[in-house]
């Protein structure tokens, strides 16, 4: 390729919006026979994206905004929430997921492994992990945990592979009660669950198994986050959802996609992922985005890592010999 830039990744917004619509009434109504969807609105870019399809292809009062906050949401989530819902004019449910939480001890066994490393971790403080950036010199995929104490001090500590698995491992309840409760709305109205990724997400196995990677239909998967962001523009999704930072939203402290999985910004992370599955050079796609080639060719290596370590998330429950005639474990 003779020059390398993000146009790479533009599009005809109006034909794809209608795209994606014309897939969604196919699968909702045709393949999965439900009468709506239930999406679950975090207040981000990509369940509002997806929100705004799923009102312009089924009808607004076909689409359920599930709100379920719980007590470490940003203080915004909610508020932006309601009004995305309000702007598309589709119904919501709210659902505070704190209680549920606490009854599976979400938050106690995560602090509890948090002393693990850090005993001194205790009310008023609050944490979250970190992985250093892609394109660091001799970088290792190794998390570090973060901690604001109460009176505002920050320190970093190195995380023993026990604490980090407690952690994730309850903090993953997160996900996995909010896909509960989408699947209840869905049963009691005979709808469909919409899942939000985006491409970088479902590449790389951004999501919680049985959690927020559960659902009937994802309309985004095949879209770089740039195209997301995009096609919000496009859908007229409001400019307070569009101008808020990625975020995960998961961990008390304040928490950034890119320094909690991607270790990049997604507009540079989206070129690599093109460029690396279009046979584009490091040294090409190096000037577009402001790295070394030495360095993208680190992020080309750090994609490949994580498809191969999160392969299993798409994988579907192994069987000792098929029960279909086509093989499939469905």
């Amino acid at each position: 390729m003779a020059s390398f830039s993000a146009e790479v990744l533009q599009l005809d917004l109006a034909r794809e919006a209608e795209r994606i619509c014309a897939a969604l009434r196919a699968q909702v109504f045709g393949e999965l026979k439900r009468r709506g969807a239930v999406v679950g609105l975090s207040g981000g870019i990509d369940s509002s994206v997806v929100g705004a399809l799923c009102a312009r292809a089924l009808g607004p009062a076909r689409v359920l905004g599930l709100l379920m906050p719980e007590r470490e949401s940003a203080a915004e989530t909610l508020g932006l929430s309601r009004a995305l819902a309000q702007h598309l004019q589709i119904p919501t449910e709210v659902e505070e997921i704190s209680p549920v939480l606490d009854g599976l001890g979400c938050y106690r066994r995560r602090d509890a492994a948090i002393r693990a490393v850090a005993p001194e971790y205790g009310p008023g403080d609050t944490a979250k992990l970190v992985l250093p950036p892609v394109t660091e010199a001799a970088r290792y995929n190794i998390f570090s945990l973060v901690i604001r104490s109460a009176d505002g001090r920050e320190r970093r500590l190195r995380l023993t592979p026990q604490a980090y698995l407690g952690i994730v491992a309850a903090t993953n309840f997160k996900q996995r009660v909010r896909t509960m409760l989408a699947y209840y709305h869905a049963d009691r109205l005979h709808y469909a669950v919409a899942g939000t990724p985006n491409r970088l997400e479902y590449d790389q196995g951004f999501f919680v198994k049985a959690g927020d990677g559960a659902a009937d239909f994802k309309p985004i998967a095949h879209l770089y986050k740039s195209q997301v962001y995009a096609l919000a523009e496009h859908l007229g999704v409001p400019e307070s959802i569009r101008s808020r930072p990625p975020t995960t939203d998961t961990y008390p402290l304040a928490q950034g996609q890119d320094e909690f999985f991607f270790a990049l910004p997604y507009a540079e992370l989206d070129l690599c992922l093109w460029g690396k599955d279009h046979g584009v050079a490091a040294a090409a796609v190096a000037p577009a985005i402001g790295l070394t080639p030495a360095q993208v060719e680190q992020v080309f290596a750090d994609i490949e890592r994580k498809r191969l370590t999160t392969r299993y998330l798409h994988a579907e429950a192994l069987l000792v010999e098929a029960v279909f005639a086509d093989g499939a474990s469905r």
